[in-house]
């Protein structure tokens, strides 16, 4: 194969009416309220009563909701290039499908590939922080778990194990399997009952602040280290970029929305608003409950603050609701997930058996799959390693769909719909919401880094090696000229 004809193999583009096609075994009902649920369980799940107290700790100081308010910019920014992006090609597997309609397979490859490691990341990591409330909770109640069963693999504490967090996974794995619509319903309702007790969080804890602990509210950089100054807020940005996953947690339920064109973008951007404003609250009111260095590798702040200032009731009602409300966290991610495997199966780059969709209308396959993955993940790796690698894969998917809405403008109204909704700020908008992800991404720590340099160069054999070989693509030509 010469050079010209491995190219055009590689970037050959995907028909989106044969997505379309395939997609339609997809049954929508997903509405408004129901992507807002979704993307806000995510948004305001385990991150919000998690991360604060730790990137106080090992960031940012007294300025962790500037770290908040970053990473709402960079990823409002992406947010308006997903609601094009979704409003246009209306697919299952978000980012993945889309570039791969716009650039290629190979391109799309490469984008759902790094999502794929958001996800498996994330799926551990919700389950572990879950895992770690409900530990918290049981020990109040004078519970404790044996050693070996209470964490990751850790040898300087003799945890091996962490069986809660597996349990979680195989809990929301099974209900996922009923269906969509049913799920929803529960969603809904757990999203609910969460941000009523955040906000009586907000207002109990306001009772307990101390000015004195926001000063100084930026503290100087340390030299040598990523805590304090402006390098401590863009690391402190770069690590809660977990927060912003529920954009293309939402985007990846395209397929499965009732009139996507219009409910996509309003789901999304309201998504953005909520979940950033609870964000900005809650780290306000727990830096400044106490100081910030307190917080160090605690995987529950939030009811520990509360705890350790006497309100006991507040800090146990906020643990149990931590423990069902992370929940709905990990029903966003898994959702989101199986659909992405999905389009993997659907479009032969991993085995076709994982596009096949059973008669609840469930990718069901593509669901076990990621689910098995991510419990190996969550059971073995700690709660703090996982956090600080999880934002890589949704930076990467942000900058190309960002810099996909050139693309896409090209063809709107051509061979494919005008959208709905653009993104504002045409031609601008789109490079500074990539550059902006692109500052963040930068930002993270090395371990981050070096983990997706490895995950690409995995995902590339696997390209080469097998998808390239077994793709969809040219068995489709005949097919998608009849559509």
């Amino acid at each position: 194969m010469n050079k010209k004809t491995f190219w055009k193999k590689i970037t050959q583009k995907q028909n989106p009416k044969l997505y379309a096609a395939k997609d339609s075994k997809l049954i929508p009902s997903l509405r408004t309220l129901d992507l807002i649920g979704l993307g806000t369980g995510m948004v305001v799940g385990t991150a919000i009563f998690t991360l604060p107290g730790i990137v106080a700790a090992e960031y940012t100081g007294p300025a962790v909701p500037l770290a908040f308010i970053i990473g709402a910019i960079g990823a409002g920014l992406s947010a308006l290039a997903y609601a094009e992006m979704a409003s246009v090609l209306p697919f299952a597997g978000s980012a993945f499908s889309w570039i791969s309609v716009l650039f290629g397979e190979f391109f799309g490859w490469i984008a759902g590939w790094a999502l794929l490691a958001e996800y498996f990341i994330s799926v551990a990591f919700v389950a572990s922080g879950w895992s770690a409330y409900m530990q918290g909770f049981l020990k109040s109640m004078g519970i404790y778990l044996p050693v070996a069963l209470s964490g990751g693999f850790n040898p300087n504490t003799g945890q091996i194990f962490d069986a809660l967090a597996a349990f979680a996974i195989l809990l929301v794995t099974v209900l996922l399997s009923k269906g969509v619509k049913q799920v929803a319903r529960i969603e809904n309702g757990i999203v609910m009952l969460k941000l009523i007790v955040i906000i009586i969080f907000i207002a109990v804890g306001a009772t307990a602040i101390h000015p004195d602990n926001y000063v100084p509210f930026i503290p100087a950089h340390k030299a040598g280290t990523h805590f304090g100054g402006l390098t401590g807020i863009l690391a402190g940005a770069s690590q809660i970029f977990i927060a912003y996953v529920g954009f293309d947690a939402i985007a990846a339920n395209t397929a499965e929305t009732i009139n996507p064109q219009k409910t996509m973008p309003k789901g999304l951007l309201g998504t953005l608003f909520l979940g950033t404003g609870f964000f900005v609250l809650v780290s306000l009111v727990l830096v400044g409950m106490f100081k910030y260095s307190i917080y160090a590798g605690n995987a529950e702040p939030a009811a520990f603050a509360l705890r350790k200032a006497g309100h006991y009731f507040t800090a146990n009602l906020l643990s149990l609701v931590a423990i069902i409300g992370i929940f709905s966290a990990l029903i966003g991610i898994l959702l989101a997930s199986s659909r992405l495997i999905y389009s993997f199966g659907r479009d032969g780059l991993l085995s076709s058996k994982l596009g096949k969709i059973n008669t609840k209308h469930v990718p069901k396959n593509a669901l076990w799959s990621i689910s098995l993955g991510a419990l190996i993940l969550a059971s073995f790796f700690p709660f703090d390693f996982l956090a600080t690698l999880v934002s890589a894969g949704t930076l990467v998917a942000f900058i190309f769909v960002s810099i996909g809405i050139y693309a896409l403008r090209k063809r709107e109204g051509i061979d494919l719909p005008e959208a709905k909704f653009k993104m504002p700020g045409y031609p601008l908008l789109p490079a500074i919401s990539a550059l902006v992800s692109i500052i963040i991404f930068w930002n993270l720590n090395i371990d981050a880094k070096l983990l997706m340099l490895v995950w690409f160069i995995i995902g590339i054999v696997i390209y080469f090696v097998y998808g390239m070989h077994h793709s969809n693509l040219n068995k489709n030509k005949i097919y998608s000229l009849l559509l």
